[in-house]
């Protein structure tokens, strides 16, 4: 690649095309999301709004303490805000965000960080910035990065906004200049591990992986260890430093996950196939939630056919509920049964056009057509190590996401390979393609523009005027035979896509209960066959006119600029068509989020209980929805980590409808949703803690929820004594009360006057790491009864009780993300120096990237 000294050109000259890329993203980001910046509205995404009403207790404790509530039971009985919302004072990288998102509003600041970290990947990779808008393009408007931000995954959104960072820093530490390599790559990973979006940046360090092992394998080949494991050395480093500003954050989700259902459940026993049906016993050593786990891991597998989708959006019906037009077979099908036309356009906007293999999508994974075609031309022109490498990366991601339609491999990947059991929804491992898939198609067609191609010399002698038809150099004819093979290559591809669905009957699960209701579901198939073949049509459509615009450009047709232009387009409408079928104007909405949570008549009467503290059950989905969560203390909530032993009680009695286990959670108001009598008032509800009788000892965790079963949880509690031996099991509780007489998130005080030595339960969730108890000021030990519920032994006399949460982990957390805060600015800021001072450091070897 041909190079010019900075030096020889002036400084603002530089900068500019930066500053116009910038200005273009901002623009990109506005006209997609106009209507949240011009026209006042908000985005309607549902698990933000889950979010903010299993968050509200905690914010409200932060506005009025300024203090963070590491604890809230406004979801799931009770639960750590770490998984919700907990702040980290320590962790300074906050204000680095702000700075790349320019204070945008979330989801247009989302798009714009994902547009810039694309266009940095390529910059600090050496294409020319033309070429590298380009590549921003492709990485950001992915249709999976649209997909989840109008389903409000937005922590996901921007994990995968900053990965771009992290590869670059990686491939700049090793094809470039190791110090500012270092320097970028410990930026980037703090910022996608600030995202707190766990399973993607595992799936992107899944992709580090590959490089370490396929750069070590050529280094060992080519005698380049030292300068191998001195890179890596450095990166390792950075990754500390990295990891250390987010300690606080990744500490406590570590200590947390032990506890949280993403971990193995301590029973041995199976949940029955059905009431009343006793389920065999595991072997002996295994878990009952080994099998029901890897399930709930691979429930969203993606179809081996339906990785197809990378190319062709809609070969398989794209979302689940999608729209068709009146003009549609379905819409006129419909029309001739007579459905009114109000009613019909309510039918056609959420139809099952989704035939695939899992239970439900929002939006297919699509690359982009013209990404495939630049994808596979990099397979023929990238250099070898970096074509290998995201080749490799690829095939990774897509065998992951298969799931449970490949076991063998991903069955041992669930097994053995560490912390890859902790994630569900394995077809998010699909991220690690859409990273993979742009950066080698970037690098591809900055090979194919990097020098202007020329033709051969004339012969010795010969005269310009009778000179023969310009015959190309030879690397001009080669680069023409490969891009013509990887047009065949998509393009055929496209074809026998076409040629298969052919044979498709287009039947989906859900087929079967249309039928059942009179739908016409023969027009049905015949929509989802026509958006299979329209969808083939238009990806081939873009293959062949980018693969033309890179053929005109080595013809001599079209200037570089022209031609990175023109690809950046294609790129651009192909990609942004796309993503406008699942998030358009539709998704927006002028109301608020705040002005969702609107408080019912119910929740009005409710709220006229002024005690402390009392719990909710809303009958109507009562685990997945966290707007009860908003105004009350809910039995149920909204969120995919819960803890594990909460979910055996889910399980096992809640669902069950067991009245003595909804009594001992202080289930005090019950929201059934029949409009005769919208809300109830528990009598039996026990209050916040009360003094039992006796102590019914068990061995283990099976017998102990078992107990629960048929258990007086007003007189009698049951303890696991494997786990908290106890002496003695009797108590008379005659004449001793106790009342909660203080209440915050973090801390709970109790008024208790016992008659005689006693026992009590409170109706609270135990969570070893983080509560301590004292009485009359002093700590004292606790523990756990009744499966999830808090216990402790109370000597006679007055006393006054004490629950404090006072995690460590955080405290310790927070210590070491402020100090190694400080030390990633100050690398920064050397880094910067350094940059400014010191010449570019020889490439490591030879070949370039794109060589």
């Amino acid at each position: 690649m041909t190079t010019v000294s900075s030096g020889s050109v002036p400084l603002w000259r530089r900068v500019l095309p930066h500053l116009l890329a910038v200005v273009f993203f901002l623009a990109l980001a506005a006209v997609y999301f106009s209507p949240i910046l011009f026209e006042g509205k908000t985005l309607a995404q549902h698990d933000i709004v889950q979010f903010n009403g299993g968050a509200h207790e905690a914010a409200q404790y932060r506005e009025v303490t300024g203090q963070e509530a590491l604890w809230t039971n406004s979801m799931f009985s009770g639960m750590p805000t770490y998984m919700i919302s907990t702040r980290f004072p320590g962790d300074l990288s906050v204000y680095l965000h702000q700075i790349f998102t320019l204070h945008l509003p979330a989801v247009v600041a989302n798009l714009f960080l994902a547009l810039l970290c694309g266009y940095v990947l390529f910059i600090a990779l050496g294409v020319r910035p033309l070429v590298a808008v380009a590549g921003a393009i492709a990485l950001g408007f992915t249709s999976y990065n649209l997909v989840i931000l109008a389903a409000g995954h937005n922590t996901k959104s921007l994990a995968l906004a900053y990965a771009p960072l992290v590869l670059a820093g990686l491939l700049v530490t090793f094809r470039r200049n190791r110090w500012l390599g270092a320097a970028l790559f410990a930026l980037g990973l703090t910022m996608n591990l600030r995202s707190n979006h766990v399973q993607i940046t595992y799936y992107l360090l899944l992709l580090v992986l590959v490089f370490g092992i396929v750069e070590l394998v050529f280094a060992v080949r080519e005698k380049r260890t030292a300068a191998f494991l001195n890179r890596t050395a450095l990166l390792l480093a950075a990754s500390v430093l990295a990891v250390g500003v987010s300690f606080g954050r990744l500490y406590v989700t570590a200590q947390y996950s032990k506890y949280s259902n993403r971990g193995k459940s301590e029973l041995k026993t199976p949940l029955p196939t059905a009431p009343s049906q006793e389920a065999p016993a595991p072997a002996d050593g295994e878990s009952a939630s080994t099998a029901h786990d890897r399930e709930y891991a691979f429930g969203w597998s993606y179809g081996v056919g339906e990785t197809i989708t990378l190319l062709i959006p809609n070969y398989f019906g794209g979302a689940s509920q999608a729209k068709l037009s009146e003009s549609s077979a379905t819409g006129q099908a419909l029309s001739q049964l007579g459905v009114p036309p109000v009613q019909l356009r309510d039918y056609l906007s959420q139809l099952p056009l989704y035939w695939g293999d899992q239970p439900s999508t929002s939006g297919p994974v699509y690359v982009g057509a013209v990404v495939c075609l630049l994808f596979v031309l990099g397979l023929f022109v990238a250099d070898r190590r970096t074509r290998i490498w995201l080749l490799i990366g690829t095939i990774l991601s897509i065998v992951l996401a298969w799931g449970k339609n490949f076991e063998s491999f991903n069955g041992f990947m669930f097994d053995y390979f560490p912390g890859y059991d902790k994630f569900r929804a394995v077809s998010m491992a699909l991220v690690i393609a859409q990273l993979a898939m742009p950066l080698l198609g970037i690098l591809a067609l900055s090979r194919v523009l990097r020098t202007r191609p020329e033709t051969a010399p004339l012969p010795a002698g010969s005269h310009p005027a009778l000179a023969p038809k310009a015959v190309d150099t030879a690397e001009t004819a080669d680069l023409k035979r490969k891009l013509l093979y990887a047009v065949g290559i998509t393009a055929g591809i496209c074809i026998l896509a076409f040629l298969f669905g052919l044979g498709a009957n287009f039947a989906s699960p859900i087929d079967a209960q249309l039928q059942q209701s009179g739908f016409p579901l023969d027009a049905l198939r015949q929509d989802r066959a026509s958006l299979m073949r329209t969808d083939v049509l238009r990806s081939l459509v873009f293959i062949l006119m980018a693969g033309g615009v890179l053929y005109f450009y080595l013809q001599r047709k079209l200037s570089v600029s022209l031609a990175a232009m023109l690809v950046a387009a294609l790129t651009l409408v192909d990609l942004w068509t796309v993503d406008k079928r699942y998030l358009n104007d539709s998704n927006f909405q002028r109301e608020t989020v705040a002005q969702q949570f609107v408080p019912t008549a119910v929740d009005e009467q409710i709220l006229q209980d002024k005690d402390l503290s009392y719990r909710v059950l809303n009958l109507q989905n009562p685990f997945s929805e966290a707007n009860t969560s908003y105004f009350h203390k809910s039995i149920g909530g909204y969120n995919g980590a819960k803890l594990r032993r909460y979910q055996d009680l889910i399980e096992r009695q809640i669902s069950n409808n067991n009245p003595g286990v909804l009594n001992m959670l202080n289930m005090r108001y019950l929201i059934t949703g029949d409009p005769k009598q919208p809300v109830q008032r528990n009598p039996g509800a026990l209050g916040n803690a009360w003094f039992v009788s006796e102590v019914q000892k068990v061995q283990n965790p099976d017998q102990e929820i078992q107990a629960l079963t048929n258990l007086n949880v007003a007189t009698t509690a049951v303890v696991d004594a494997s786990k908290f031996p106890l002496d003695k099991t009797t108590y008379n509780a005659a004449g001793s009360t106790i009342r909660l007489t203080n209440y915050s998130p973090n801390e709970l005080r109790y008024d208790a006057n016992a008659a005689q030595d006693g026992f009590v339960v409170f109706s609270e969730i135990y969570y070893a790491d983080g509560w301590n108890a004292y009485l009359d000021g002093k700590p004292v030990p606790h523990l756990r009864a009744n499966y999830v519920l808090r216990a402790m032994p109370v000597p006679a006399g007055h006393h006054i009780i004490e629950f404090k949460f006072e995690p460590k982990a955080y405290a310790i957390g927070n210590t070491v993300s402020l100090v190694s805060s400080v030390l990633l600015i100050l690398a920064l800021l050397g880094a910067l120096v350094y940059a400014i001072r010191q010449k570019p450091e020889p490439v490591v070897e030879e070949q370039q990237l794109v060589a």
